[in-house]
């Protein structure tokens, strides 16, 4: 959902007055000194002299600064006719703002040797933003003009029209892209986690800078911000800095409202007719909410399903034994106002009745209990043991801060997160297994020409 601007975001790497040798040094510096435990970071609460709440980690040893934020909304928030406005806006930030037209403004941000973009999903706008101390105020105001006052001029929006188009174009040949629209599109008709977040060729077609203009108005406030930095900054300059660039928008954001929901029940089997010699599937159901007590037992199990690579039992009965597909996976993943289990295989057309028959097959027998205590041990053990690499580069911690922040965890999550998973019983397993895996409620969708049995097309 990230938007279609890798190239040019790319040459904002260049930071200006830093040769590209320097630059790698000071990189490698910053990312040593943060290679330390989980456990071993110290994360701040830091409230502004205006209000607004934040993490923090410190680290003075290289001079740069990493902040991630977010506003509630993303693409749920698109209007009906204007799919895609969400996904817009991630692309028009940096094209102008204040007085500073495109061009202007990105040569700024390069002298700046700041760096500055944004992403959208369905429930969440997400910002990064970078900068080396020395340039930290300047660059803060620059973030703060892209946020605050956006130009969305005539020519920047036509000329990401085009680029988004042709990404749109490019997504209508790709079956694994295809497939992940039509999954949603099915199980949750009706609801604005079913559009697609890129939108389509018409609405994105005619997206005017108006339109931009409403979503940022509507979405980018105080009370649905979520920010954390980590680098070389400390408390009271952090309060100052979140000030500088966020006090100045609404104090309450106008969403529009989004129902909870959960994906349709009874299954759907759909076919999207595809001429490649590969079919692409889909499958998912409903899970459970992040928050719900038995969360951290649904991706314990997952991992032993799907999320844990060559030790997962799908990747051990579909490739291993079998040599059926590539790669198999799952993972669990909690929206706002739903939670799935999902996965996907792709293999040859003549293969994917197969597969998707063991694929049921194995969701069975773990629903009827069919899991060994060294299935938890083991996937207990990497989840433990792997947990610190979440934290060994500052992109990393912060986007492991904020989605904490996101989920409304606190602080302390990162400390009790080992414990939590070592918690987890046999009898937790086999518990949620027979609560999550309900194969009859299964929703799959193929892209491609499979030879399958009962498929519906779509």
């Amino acid at each position: 959902m990230v938007a279609v601007r890798s190239l040019r975001r790319s040459m904002h790497a260049v930071l200006g007055r830093l040769s590209v040798a320097s630059l790698a040094v000071l990189s490698v510096a910053f990312l040593a000194t943060l290679s330390t435990t989980a456990n071993a970071m110290k994360i701040q609460t830091v409230k502004s002299p205006g209000g607004i709440e934040a993490w923090l980690v410190e680290e003075h040893a290289v001079p740069m600064m990493a902040m991630r934020f977010a506003f509630d909304g993303g693409s749920s928030q698109d209007p009906d006719g204007k799919e895609g406005v969400a996904n817009f806006v991630t692309a028009m930030l940096d094209e102008g703002a204040g007085d500073l037209k495109s061009r202007e403004f990105q040569e700024r941000m390069e002298d700046l040797s700041m760096r500055m973009n944004y992403e959208e999903a369905k429930d969440a706008f997400y910002g990064n933003f970078e900068t080396l101390t020395e340039n930290r105020d300047e660059s803060a105001k620059l973030l703060k003009l892209a946020l605050t006052k956006p130009r969305f001029d005539d020519d920047a929006v036509e000329r990401i029209r085009q680029q988004l188009l042709a990404s749109l174009a490019y997504a209508k040949r790709d079956p694994d892209k295809v497939a992940q629209n039509e999954w949603y599109a099915v199980a949750f008709a009706g609801h604005p986690y079913a559009r697609p977040s890129n939108g389509t060729e018409e609405t994105v077609g005619k997206m005017t800078g108006a339109d931009l203009e409403a979503y940022r108005k509507r979405v980018f406030a105080k009370d649905k911000l979520k920010v954390v930095a980590v680098g070389d900054i400390t408390p009271e300059q952090f309060g100052k800095l979140l000030d500088e660039v966020f006090g100045d928008l609404p104090a309450k954001a106008d969403l529009l409202p989004v129902a909870n929901t959960d994906p349709v029940h009874g299954g759907r089997q759909t076919v999207v007719d595809m001429d490649v010699p590969q079919s692409v599937a889909v499958f998912g159901l409903g899970a459970m909410p992040r928050k719900d007590p038995d969360f951290m037992a649904a991706f314990v199990l997952n991992q032993i399903i799907g999320g844990g690579g060559f030790a997962s039992k799908l990747m051990e009965e579909v490739r291993e034994k079998r040599g059926l597909a590539y790669s198999v996976y799952t993972y669990v993943y909690p929206y706002q106002h739903t939670s799935i289990f999902s996965g996907g295989v792709a293999t040859r057309n003549d293969m994917m009745g197969k597969s998707l028959d063991i694929i049921r097959e194995e969701l069975q027998k773990m629903a009827n209990g069919e899991l060994s205590q060294t299935d938890l041990d083991n996937a207990k053990s990497y989840l433990i043991g792997s947990y610190p690499l979440r934290f060994d580069t500052n992109a990393k911690i912060a986007s492991q801060l904020l989605g904490l922040r996101m989920d409304d965890f606190g602080p302390e999550y990162v400390d009790n997160r080992n414990a939590m998973v070592a918690a987890v019983t046999l009898d937790d397993l086999k518990r949620v297994a027979k609560r999550l895996l309900d194969t009859n409620d299964l929703i799959v969708t193929v892209v491609g020409k499979p030879a399958l049995q009962q498929a519906k097309k779509g």
